[in-house]
């Protein structure tokens, strides 16, 4: 068991940018496919992005395909989310989460490990 900690959320305006960043703290010397996921108010917790632990796959929701963009940083186990042009609609609290299972075998499945969340906050 590992927990990821994210941060980086808070209040944008509309159409601007912010990047969510998130680690897994442990030292460990597995690899982890790592997604973010969100929640918004009322809503059900839905797969944001995801990336295999190599970043050889990636896969994202229809609703911020070319928008957002996940990459893995230099240090293991890192994850980030760039996040563009931001809507109204992308106001969620965002989690961090990551599995040692394939990623492309988990992206409709319970992932194992999950942050506290970090909200994000787009102001029309």
């Amino acid at each position: 068991q590992v927990q990821p900690v994210e941060s980086g959320g808070g209040l944008v305006q509309a159409g601007e940018s912010m990047k969510l960043s998130c680690v897994i703290s442990q030292r460990t010397v597995s690899n982890f496919a790592m997604a973010w996921f969100r929640q918004g108010e009322g809503a059900k917790n839905e797969l944001v992005a995801a990336i295999a632990w190599n970043s050889e796959k990636t896969y994202y929701a229809d609703s911020v395909k070319g928008r957002f963009t996940i990459s893995r940083g230099n240090v293991k186990n890192t994850v980030y989310l760039q996040m563009n042009s931001l809507k109204p609609e992308d106001t969620a609290t965002y989690y961090c989460a990551a599995d040692t299972r394939p990623v492309d075998q988990i992206l409709q499945k319970e992932w194992r490990n999950w942050g506290q969340g970090t909200r994000v906050i787009v102001d029309a």
